[in-house]
Formats: C-alpha cells, structure tokens, sequence
C-alpha cells in the first residue's frame, strides 16, 4: 500500500468515526428523543394573585319595555305588513297591520248566512201560519157539523129506524173525531213551526257572532305605538323575527318598544366555563359595535338549569342577565351585541399554568417540567380555572419552567385545554 492510499483510508475511517458519535453519542448523553430544550415553547410557572374570569356574549335590552299585543280576546288572522326591525316610531304611528282580506270575506259569509236564516225564517212564518190557519177554519167547520149532528141526531126509536139511529150516532162521532183531529193538527204544526224557527234563530246568532268577530278584527287590523321610541320586533323561539303572511291571534305579542334610558345585558356562559357563576358577581360588558367602550356590571340572576341556545345543537349554556352602572342612549341600543367579561372569584396566593401546558398521560393530568437533562412529566392536581389559565393545588411549585407543547412528540390523549377540577357546569 502506497503512503498516499494508507493516508486517503485513514482520513475516511475518521469521518465514519465522527459521524457514528454524532448520530448515538448525543442520544445516549441526552436520554430523550424529540425537539432540543431550546425548540420547546416554555413559560415560568406564576405563583401570586388568581382572578377567575369567565366571558359571555350576549346582546342589550331594555329593562322596561311597553309590548305590542294584538288586541281582542278573540281575533285572529294574518300578519300583512310589519314595520322593519329598529324602526324609530312616534307615538299614533302604525307598527303592524293585519291582513283584512280572510276578515273580510269571513264578514260577508256571516252576512250572508244571517240574511238567509232571515229569509227562512220568514218564509217559515208565512208557509206556517198559511197552514195553521187552514186547519183552524177546518177545525172549525168540523165543530159546526158537530154541532148540527148533535142538534139533528135521530135518536127516537118510534120516528127513525135502527139504521137510521145508528148512522146519526156515527155522524156525530166522525164530526167529533174530525174537529178533534184538526184541533190536535193545527197544534202540533203551530209547535213544529216554532221549533223550526227557534232553529232559524239559533243559525242567526252562530250569523251574528261571526258577523261580530269579523267586525271586532276589522276593527284592530292597525296595531300602533303608545309612545315615540324604537319599534323591536319579537323573535320566536328559532329566532326568527314576525313575518308577512304569519298567523297571529289575540294577546300575541309582535313587538315592543323599550325605554332607552335604562338597559340591561343578557349574556350566555357556555355550561363548561359557569362554575361559580353567582348572584351578585362584579362585569364588565364592551360593546362589539364601539370598540373601546366599557360599563361596569353586576350579575342580577341567573338561570337555574343549562340550555342550547339554538335549536338543535346540543351544547349547553347558562343565561344571565347583568344590571349596567349607566346607560348612555347615544352608544347603546337595545339588540345590540356585547361582549362580558365576569369575575367569578379570586384567590391571593395560587399557582397557575396555562391552559396549554396541560396533558394526559395514562389517564392522569400531568405538565413536562424542564430540568438539567431535558423535559419529565409530572402528574398535577388541578384548581378553579379561568380564561386561558388552570390553578394548580398540588405538583408543582411557582418558578419552575413547564412546555407549553408536548416535548415528546406526542399527541395529548385529551387536548391542552382540561376543565376546572369541579364537575362541568357546576355553580356554587
């Protein structure tokens, strides 16, 4: 072998070498796999005051409002035009008006059938008292040839034969029989007509009281404001707002006008986020369409059970309603969507991760705290929870660095946003 081949073979021998300690000698000195310390997103684990806070959305309303009803206790039809939603109204001004045409057409139907029972009626009368006085004067004339079969009956045995006798006989009790049979007759007629007509009568009334309800819906198509403000038009429970063409009824309210000086939020707080949510509880309520403005707020109640908040999905809320500091009508309006920011309680001395750091080894929650040697995991025991932060009762102590990715590699069986330690949906 020539000096200059032996050098050229030892030279390749060495990088072999260097890159064999390269590619084992660091796993082995490192005793871990995955992203180098310095590639992990870390933050220094806080000890010190704990704010829970928990955010809702919501829209504002009027904590009075004058609703709009359609009047009546009986009326019914169809809603023809509507004012547009948020309309500034003054006091007289139209807001709805029904449609008239079915009232309308149900009014002369009542006339009709009214005018018809009328004319039956009458013809009844006419056609009954023809006939009731016909068998009067025959019942009559019966009663005169009974009385002259009585007057003429052949009753002496020495004057009239036996036949004779007996055909007297027969004459006066077929003349009794017929006046009887024509009295009797004249009265169940006079008994049959008055019963047609109590029918005729009772179709007149079902007439009136149509005629009536037609006449009272007429009479409150027009639905108009009690005073000047701004016309809101009520949702259903799809919230959708009244429509042309809507059946409504009596007592049904279409809309309200509220009093702009005094407003009020209505929020949702997702059922995961509302443990804690209580009476009495200090907001703060930013209005989405002013960016900026703030009003301090304070829970006034609160709903007893979860609910969807639309229909058919399934995720829970919990509704609140917030009592404002002050109304300012020049920026606020009933509708208008808001943004609540609620302080559900504070702890002094707590420490917290974010929500990120959080992850689940064998069924336990656990966070990888950074040491000389790289990243361990360790199991936690989890507090109250806030917007983006979990408190920490028991694992961990304040100033220790903990991975906010999972250094492993891995992925996190549950996610890096675990629930507060209390059960889902649970207030106090």
């Amino acid at each position: 072998m020539t000096p200059r081949r032996a050098a050229v073979l030892a030279a390749g021998s060495l990088a072999v070498a260097t890159a064999f300690v390269g590619a084992f000698g660091g796993f082995g000195a490192s005793g871990r796999s995955g992203p180098a310390p310095a590639s992990v997103p870390t933050e220094t684990v806080r000890r010190g005051p704990f704010v829970r806070k928990v955010r809702a959305d919501g829209v504002l309303k009027a904590v009075n409002a004058t609703p709009l009803q359609v009047p009546g206790t009986d009326v019914s039809g169809k809603v023809g035009w509507i004012a547009e939603d948020g309309t500034a109204v003054r006091k007289g001004d139209v807001v709805v008006r029904l449609d008239p045409s079915e009232t309308r057409k149900n009014l002369l139907a009542g006339q009709g059938e009214r005018a018809r029972a009328e004319l039956q009626g009458d013809k009844e009368k006419a056609e009954s008292g023809a006939l009731v006085a016909n068998l009067g004067r025959d019942a009559d004339q019966a009663g005169l040839e009974l009385e002259t079969a009585r007057t003429f009956q052949q009753k002496d045995p020495e004057l009239f034969s036996r036949n004779e006798i007996v055909e007297a006989d027969i004459d006066v009790e077929l003349s009794g029989r017929r006046e009887a049979h024509y009295r009797t007759s004249r009265t169940v007629r006079q008994g049959l007509s008055r019963l047609q007509l109590d029918l005729y009568g009772v179709e007149r009334q079902k007439a009136d009281l149509k005629i009536g309800k037609a006449e009272r819906e007429l009479a409150a198509l027009e639905i108009t404001a009690p005073h000047d403000g701004i016309f809101l038009a009520k949702r259903n429970w799809r919230g959708a707002l009244p429509q042309v063409g809507q059946a409504v009824w009596s007592g049904q309210t279409l809309g309200e006008i509220p009093d702009l000086g005094t407003l009020e939020a209505e929020v949702w707080v997702l059922e995961a986020d509302a443990g804690g949510l209580a009476v009495g509880e200090e907001a703060e309520v930013a209005l989405e369409a002013h960016p900026g403005v703030t009003v301090k707020g304070t829970v006034k109640s609160v709903d007893a059970l979860a609910r969807p908040r639309l229909r058919g999905v399934p995720v829970q809320y919990f509704g609140a309603v917030l009592s404002l500091a002050r109304t300012d009508p020049a920026v606020m309006k009933p509708g208008e969507r808001v943004t609540a920011t609620v302080v559900l309680g504070e702890e002094k001395d707590a420490v917290t991760v974010p929500r990120q750091a959080l992850f689940e080894k064998d069924g336990k929650k656990v966070v990888y705290v950074r040491s000389a040697s790289g990243f361990a995991p360790r199991g936690v025991t989890l507090g109250a929870a806030a917007i983006g932060r979990v408190a920490v009762t028991a694992g961990l102590a304040g100033g220790e660095v903990v991975a906010l990715a999972d250094p492993t590699g891995e992925r996190a069986a549950a996610g890096a946003t675990p629930g507060p330690a209390s059960s889902p949906g649970a207030r106090r």
